[in-house]
């Protein structure tokens, strides 16, 4: 053990590292049914490693705590405000309900085990891992008036009762979150999700990564012709309402440009590109071919941004009669989406300005079109780091700033600054999405990782003491911290199926880890639904809970 303690002390980040990876093995091993997956997993080989004696700099927790939260905020930003409505009363009753109920089950354990004020408050920061409790826990009893010595080992207990519950409850809300309450809902995370997401967008299907609809909206087919003989172009292409456009004709082996006065001959070739239903219609009484040569024909989809004036809140029926015939020719919508949010592609769905329009058809039709909506939004795979920089620069500092109310100090600290901050700058990019490019890979990085590293730098820093604390003091505390963390979340959990009326276990995963401020479990969580569904009940009961919670180091002081 001292080789491997002499290893760490060279180099702490090996054991940081190490955690991981263990972390991640560990956490892909099935126990029967359940899974304990990569963040629970961390934890636990942090813990383990910690043993050895290995300290890591709270500065990187600070920083992979920050850049998950906010990249978290960033991704359910445009969803978060757009339902600020009235069914976030769901969301703001979970999360003071889960405060409230942990709030007196604190003060009654304290009371039964005749705990003091300072183990009573380090069992609520640590049984419902709200780290800042150890600051309005300790600075309360400050305010006690005791003397020096008694507010030193008062706020000593707050230290160590933290550390000894702190694991576990990380652990159990993991455990309730992602185990408990799938089993408990019936329905697994995932499919869970594909659900909630199937009811942000209806009328489009959900597909997980790499699946395709089977009945694509927009096909290409190649017919010989026999039936619209004698009709030109754009004869052929009015009778079908302008939903197909005949892109290429090829006549003895010889192609001919589709002009809208061409006249159509028996035996040609034609490559009709549109609408399924249209493009099915127009070749129902003739003979479909394999291919219509060599000719080069390249589709292209194309990204604008609709700003054109005058046509503001104007539905896609409306547009589409407002446009010259000439300028929307050989383009079609394949998908509009609003503060990255899709919206259903019908007659009378409205196009607002900042709406992102995915237009398909030939590189020159879809051009044209981009340059008729607005603008272009250029497509990149690079994050903009300035614009990421300054969302962490601001939500750090509204980190820093702390109220004075009755007495109590309150603040939203770095984590609550952080993922504001994500939320404002990923609506804001939503709005204009010109600037803020964030791709969802280097998204998903910032937060699988950050939370990963977070958790095992918090495993690797208290495990050690947690040991050794309970060792000397007995299991007392740890038992009690196990029953503060699972007990409010089972009950939150049932208020939240039965009062609340949650049918959905994505959705109710997220609004009762946000109520917890469980971020390792809302991690998991993420992992297990493969989606980024649960982030908008997170996004608002974590605001709340991130207040709420801090405040039961002060009230948990004041009443045991």
């Amino acid at each position: 053990m001292d080789w491997l303690h002499h290893i760490f002390q060279k180099s702490p980040e090996i054991a940081l590292f190490l955690s991981l990876a263990a972390g991640y093995f560990i956490g892909q091993i099935n126990f029967g049914k359940f899974q304990l997956g990569g963040v629970g997993g961390s934890l636990l080989a942090a813990v383990v490693i910690s043993q050895a004696g290995v300290t890591i700099d709270s500065g990187v927790k600070a920083v992979m705590f920050a850049v998950f939260i906010y990249a978290v905020g960033y991704d359910s930003g445009p969803g978060f405000f757009n339902s600020l409505n009235r069914k976030t009363l769901r969301e703001i009753a979970m999360a003071v309900f889960l405060a409230v109920t942990a709030l007196i089950t604190v003060v009654v354990c304290a009371k039964l085990f005749h705990l003091n004020k300072g183990l009573a408050a380090g069992l609520a920061g640590g049984a419902l891992t709200q780290s800042a409790i150890i600051g309005t826990a300790g600075d309360a009893i400050a305010r006690l008036g005791l003397p020096a010595d008694e507010v030193k080992s008062l706020q000593s207990d707050v230290a160590i009762a933290y550390a000894v519950t702190y694991v576990f409850g990380s652990l159990g809300a993991i455990i309730v979150c992602v185990n408990v309450l799938p089993k408990f809902m019936g329905q697994s995370l995932r499919d869970a999700s594909v659900e909630a997401e199937r009811d942000l967008a209806p009328g489009g299907p959900s597909r997980a990564p790499g699946q395709l609809v089977a009945l694509p909206e927009l096909v290409g087919r190649a017919y010989r012709i026999d039936f619209s003989a004698g009709k030109t172009v754009k004869e052929v292409e009015t009778l079908h309402r302008d939903l197909l456009t005949i892109e290429r004709v090829k006549r003895g082996g010889h192609a001919l440009d589709p002009t809208p006065d061409l006249l159509l001959a028996p035996d040609d070739v034609v490559l009709v590109v549109g609408r399924r239903e249209a493009v099915v219609d127009f070749g129902a009484n003739g003979s479909e071919v394999a291919g219509i040569g060599d000719l080069g024909v390249v589709m292209q989809t194309r990204e604008g941004v609709f700003t054109r004036k005058g046509m503001n809140h104007t539905t896609i029926a409306a547009a589409r009669e407002l446009v010259d015939r000439d300028m929307r020719h050989g383009v079609y919508i394949q998908s509009v989406s609003r503060a990255g949010q899709p919206l259903p592609l019908l007659p009378e769905t409205k196009l607002e300005h900042g709406d992102v329009i995915t237009f398909y058809g030939s590189p020159k039709d879809t051009k044209r079109a981009v340059e008729a909506a607005g603008y272009e939004l250029p497509y990149s795979n690079k994050t903009d780091f300035i614009y990421m920089g300054a969302g962490l620069v601001l939500g750090l500092l509204i980190g820093l700033i702390v109220v004075d109310v009755g007495g109590i100090p309150l603040t939203l600290g770095s984590g609550g600054g952080c993922l504001l901050a994500g939320l404002l700058f990923g609506w804001m990019r939503g709005k204009h999405p010109m600037y803020g490019v964030m791709p969802t890979a280097a998204s998903q990085l910032l937060k699988d990782f950050g939370l990963a590293a977070f958790v095992a730098v918090v495993g690797l820093n208290s495990g050690l003491q947690a040991v050794v604390t309970v060792k000397q003091s007995g299991m007392t505390i740890f038992l009690l911290g196990v029953f503060v963390t699972l007990f409010p979340l089972l009950l939150t959990m049932l208020f939240g199926r039965y009062v609340l009326r949650y049918n959905n276990a994505a959705i109710l995963a997220g609004a009762l880890t946000g109520s917890r401020s469980a971020n390792p479990a809302f991690g998991g969580v993420l992992d297990k639904a493969e989606s980024a569904a649960p982030t908008v009940p997170f996004a608002i009961t974590y605001a709340i809970a991130n207040v709420a919670l801090t405040l039961l180091g002060p009230l948990v002081v004041g009443l045991v």
